[in-house]
């Protein structure tokens, strides 16, 4: 059966404006995004539209999703365009720029122009325009070169004109768009979305995307009671967006998961490479010439698609009474505020989300302070010392998110006994994870530091190819004294540095982070106490055995942690590296011999070279000359003795040399 539709009916779906789906969710990140989902109604045939502005358009391009109910099935969707501005200015013959007229007028040369200077009006042909520096007797101007109606070549001054006009309708049309061009570009106008079903029947139609957003903040209140500690959470919510939140579904989300702008809104436009075939040249005449002989001749080719989002589910937020600022406690006494922070909290993975109960309405341009939070949490007071520029230590609070949920980062006000106590900044804390934070600083414990160490000792020695390493322990020891001026018991945990290389030696800590360890001390009532902490550093010193003198082997011979093996080698190499020094030795003393029978030698010939001149001199000249036979006995005895010293080095030194390649322990 064929169901008839009036044509009234269809007319006026055609000619209705498409519906405005209304803000029914709203969940809020921490990275700058926010998902908004909205959802309606629409009536047979009726499109839907979603307004932006042009900054929200490519997360929406996207992230966009849509759920349509009823049978139907989206067809498509449509939105404004937005080409960049520099492409669409290319496309006009002229261009406004800092060059003012003369340089636009210069652009338009052949057009004609119409111009007044006072009574007189002068109409023309542009033939060229230039702007004139000023001088120092001329202000600076703007030149026009006008070919007038008689054919005449006239030059106007442009500042000097009341009135200039282009008699070309199409010229001026093109002036027209080009400012309108350049006003729609610094335009905040909103840019539509249109979503078009097929369906011809009623149907519910919920969108939902992801837009940048304001980042929702969060704040606490810590109050300390005689026995318990209470934790307020605050969520600070701004709406931004430009448009009402009526009784919307809030949710806000702890967590920073990876988002990025990507260009997917201006139309792109990729630059083509030219490419042309080669030119074919024209063809040039053939002259034949005439053949000599007859021979025979022969005569030899989009489709929109978007990351699914994850739709929330559950309405959510408060009424404009439960979102309103809590009335400040009465001084200076401070209680838990008298609010429903009735949130539910779940994991998204590696997120979190708090979940408001009921609807929450914000108008734009404001922001909402809504309870998410308010329930006992563990914690105890303490004092941390982990600024040593400091002789105060700070009091601090130790948390343990025993609330089930995560605690967003953010700032704590503390209050003790009903007082104001301090401030502090919290990151963000998982459920059951521990934190340490800060307040105040406590003036009545002061903490000094003396610093001590002791010389190295020698834990090992080992060698291998002539090369001896020794393994080094150095101990070095922090000092901490604490005074607790106050008459009552405090826990203090002290923060000691972690240094590279350094190992603890006497002490437990009671918590190690990334940077230090924490030692937690209990301090007496108006006491002072001493706290030490002790480090050893071990680190290895290498020698060559070749270059090392037999008393330094000799020191390591006597060290206790030499092994027995390796010390009857070292005292090998000593005895060996000593007869090469008694060697050497005895080297030497033949050289300084051989030097001092030089210089007699050098002296009794100069005696012989002097008396043999003088007459009767020949006696003497005689007894020198056994004398230096008796010398060159000497030197000839020792140059051979000489010999068998470096014989016995080169011996020595071969066998020294094979005792240093094979040292291994």
């Amino acid at each position: 059966m064929k169901v008839r539709i009036p044509v009234s009916l269809l007319l006026s779906a055609a000619m209705a404006l498409p519906a405005e789906l209304p803000v029914k969710q709203v969940v809020l990140y921490k990275h700058g995004v926010g998902y908004f989902e909205r959802s309606g109604r629409l009536a047979p045939g009726e499109s839907a539209r979603l307004d932006f502005t042009a900054g929200e358009m490519n997360d929406v391009l996207k992230s966009l999703t849509i759920d349509e109910r009823g049978g139907g099935k989206v067809t498509g969707l449509r939105y404004d365009s937005f080409d960049p501005l520099s492409h669409r200015l290319a496309d006009f013959p002229f261009q406004i720029s800092g060059g003012g007229m003369a340089a636009l007028m210069d652009q338009l040369k052949g057009s004609r122009i119409e111009l007044r200077f006072g009574s007189e009006n002068v109409a023309g042909t542009i033939v060229s325009a230039r702007s004139i520096p000023a001088t120092d007797k001329t202000p600076p101007r703007d030149e026009l070169n006008l070919l007038l109606d008689s054919g005449d070549f006239r030059v106007l001054d442009l500042s000097a004109a009341s009135g200039i006009r282009f008699p070309d309708a199409k010229l001026q049309q093109q002036f027209r768009e080009y400012l309108a061009a350049l006003a729609a570009a610094r335009s905040k106008d909103r840019r539509s979305v249109y979503i078009d079903s097929t369906d011809a029947k009623e149907r519910q139609i919920t969108a939902g995307y992801l837009i940048p957003a304001a980042v929702w903040k969060s704040s606490y209140r810590l109050l300390f009671g005689e026995k318990s500690a209470t934790l307020e959470g605050w969520a600070i919510v701004d709406n931004t967006t430009g448009e009402d939140w009526t009784k919307v579904s809030l949710a806000l989300v702890s967590g920073r998961p990876i988002s990025f702008v990507s260009q997917l809104y201006p139309p792109k436009y990729v630059t083509r490479p030219e490419a042309e075939l080669a030119d074919d040249t024209a063809a040039r005449p053939v002259v034949h010439s005439g053949a000599f002989e007859s021979d025979t001749l022969n005569r030899k080719a989009v489709g929109v698609g978007g990351v699914v989002g994850g739709i929330m589910d559950r309405p959510m937020a408060a009424s404009r009474a439960e979102m309103a600022a809590p009335q400040p406690p009465p001084a200076p006494m401070a209680a838990p505020s008298s609010i429903a922070a009735e949130a539910s909290g779940r994991e998204l993975g590696d997120l979190f989300e708090y979940r408001i109960a009921q609807p929450v309405t914000i108008r734009q341009g404001e922001s909402a302070m809504i309870p998410f939070l308010q329930q006992p949490i563990e914690g105890r007071k303490l004092l941390i010392y982990s600024d040593h520029s400091s002789q105060h230590p700070t009091n601090a609070a130790e948390l343990t998110n025993n609330t089930g949920k995560t605690l967003d980062g953010g700032p704590i006000t503390v209050y003790d006994g009903g007082a104001y106590g301090g401030e502090a900044l919290m990151e963000t804390l998982k459920s059951g994870d521990k934190r340490l934070i800060s307040y105040a600083v406590d003036l009545g414990t002061r903490i000094t530091e003396a610093f001590g160490s002791k010389a190295a000792i020698t834990r090992e020695l080992h060698a291998r190819r002539g090369i001896l390493t020794t393994k080094l322990a150095a101990e070095e020891t922090r000092t901490y004294t604490v005074r607790n001026v106050d008459q009552k018991a405090k826990t203090l945990i002290v923060e000691h540095p972690i240094r590279y290389g350094y190992t603890l030696l006497n002490q437990k800590p009671s918590e190690k982070t990334a940077t230090a360890y924490r030692f937690e001390l209990q301090l007496a009532p108006g006491a002072t106490r001493e706290f030490p902490v002790s480090e050893e550093r071990v680190f290895d010193q290498t020698y060559s055995v070749s270059s090392i003198s037999p008393d330094m082997l000799a020191d390591f011979v006597a060290n206790r942690a030499l092994s027995d093996d390796g010390r009857k080698q070292l005292e090998q190499i000593a005895a060996q590296k000593r007869q090469i020094a008694e060697n050497d030795r005895a080297i030497a003393a033949g050289e300084r011999q051989m030097s001092d029978i030089s210089s007699d030698e050098d002296r009794i010939r100069r005696n012989i070279g002097s008396l043999n001149s003088v007459a009767g001199q020949q006696q003497q000249v005689q007894n020198y000359a056994r004398q230096l036979d008796t010398v060159e006995q000497k030197l000839v005895a020792l140059r051979d003795t000489q010999a068998g010293l470096q014989r016995k080095k080169a011996a020595l030194q071969q066998e020294l040399d094979r005792l240093i390649e094979a040292l291994a322990f």
